[in-house]
């Protein structure tokens, strides 16, 4: 059986920006997180600028994600980030040990040309339910 998932703050700017997409679906004993951009659920607004800082904005939606789903970090099997410059892979790896220090899962790292929005990293997974 499918079921989205509604995440506070997140689905709402999704909603609002008429993007047909939910934020999270759950089916099959998996979780699957959209890809999360570096929104600031709280303010609903986007963070920009510094990659570090929209880089923990990213684990933090993601992890928002998967607790509205019932899952969590440690159950994450597979991670893809995109960022908008290989430069970033140092910072955007430092911050990312934070959230997954031990056992990390499975990752793709893949740099985009462009969003339609001023960000540089969206970060997607998916995890056991």
């Amino acid at each position: 059986m499918k079921e989205t998932i509604h995440v506070p703050g997140i689905s709402e700017v999704i909603a609002g920006a008429g993007v047909p997409l939910s934020a999270v679906v759950k089916g099959a004993g998996l979780v699957f997180v959209s890809g999360m951009p570096p929104i600031d659920a709280k303010n609903r607004r986007l963070v920009n600028g510094d990659i570090g800082k929209q880089t923990e904005v990213c684990l933090d939606n993601v992890k928002a994600a998967l607790e509205a789903a019932g899952s969590s970090l440690d159950k994450v099997l597979k991670v893809t980030v995109f960022a908008s410059n290989a430069a970033y892979f140092a910072t955007i790896n430092k911050v990312y040990a934070r959230y997954f220090d031990d056992k990390p899962p499975a990752r793709t790292f893949v740099t985009v040309g462009s969003w339609p929005l001023e960000f540089d990293i969206e970060i997607e997974c998916v995890a056991l339910a």
